[in-house]
């Protein structure tokens, strides 16, 4: 038995109109009667009597909402109190972060906690080959992710922010003493690519397989992390792509990190799971959006 059906029949029992029923409950008069006439061949009998001029309550009706409103009422409210409990934004936030919790995540963390000092933070680690299994899992209730996301049951903000990519290679690569070099180039330069579950689409932003004009780019085998992917290019296995701050975030004596112009640029955004969509995580988001524009007024 579906609860909008009971929920139709105390309230027309209590209005005696369909359409005032209707109204009440954001239904046309028409889905009104095809509730009722659902639950009453559920029960086997008539619980109201219809006529051009009135509708009343059978002694059927009389007694079945005698039995029923105590429970509904129960129901009712704790449904009530579980749409209200929605609505707060307190308790803790999971929130995911890819390889590095640059300015982006914690700034935004920041923000977000001065909002709602109620509501904590806690940052998980997400795998850079796996950038959406936590989230369908439960594990984080939304997760910073390189935008667009193309995901059926994902929903995502605004971009948080637009950077560059920077190549890094080993200290001993022909490369690694170039000011810059032009996305053309990687024809000569393997890229580390990801292993894992990631969408194809998410792999090519961190290891494209052509360039912008469509010259192929040669792999150098797949890694699940950043901290993998620098120890191959330590080793001088192959060159991998980061956006400018990881890359800044990542220096060390045996890499080196070379600018690449002619990239559409690494866009950081915000994705959750629409189905666990709560105020907390809309709350995060905009308390994010904020912080990034602040950020930018600030460069301007």
């Amino acid at each position: 038995m579906e609860f909008r059906e009971l929920e139709c029949f105390v309230v027309l029992s209590e209005e005696l109109h369909f359409a005032r029923t209707a109204e009440r409950l954001y239904l046309s008069p028409g889905r009104v009667s095809q509730l009722m006439r659902s639950l009453e061949t559920r029960i086997g009998g008539r619980l109201f009597e219809r006529t051009s001029r009135r509708v009343r309550l059978t002694p059927l009706g009389e007694r079945f909402l005698a039995d029923l409103r105590p429970s509904y009422d129960g129901l009712a409210n704790a449904v009530h109190r579980a749409k209200a409990a929605a609505r707060e934004v307190t308790g803790r936030l999971r929130v995911g972060f890819l390889a590095t919790p640059t300015e982006v995540v914690t700034g935004s963390v920041r923000a977000f906690e001065r909002r709602y000092p109620e509501c904590e933070v806690e940052l998980v680690e997400i795998p850079l080959s796996d950038p959406f299994g936590k989230l369908r899992a439960g594990q984080v209730d939304l997760t910073f992710t390189l935008l667009p996301v193309n995901e059926p049951d994902l929903a995502t903000g605004e971009g948080l922010n637009e950077v560059s990519y920077q190549l890094g290679v080993s200290t001993r690569h022909a490369l690694a003493a170039r000011p810059a070099i032009a996305a053309e180039e990687l024809v000569n330069v393997p890229l580390i690519g990801l292993d894992g579950p990631a969408p194809r689409a998410y792999r090519e932003r961190i290891a494209p397989s052509v360039t912008p004009s469509g010259r192929p780019i040669p792999r150098a085998g797949t890694v699940a992390t950043s901290q993998e992917g620098l120890t191959q290019v330590a080793l001088d296995r192959g060159g991998m792509l980061f956006c400018t701050p990881t890359a800044a975030h990542h220096r060390r004596p045996d890499v080196s990190f070379v600018p690449v112009t002619g990239l559409s640029p690494s866009i950081m955004g915000l994705a959750w799971v629409k189905a666990a969509e709560t105020a907390a995580v809309l709350a995060f988001d905009e308390a994010a959006v904020g912080h990034a524009h602040r950020m930018e007024s600030l460069v301007a």
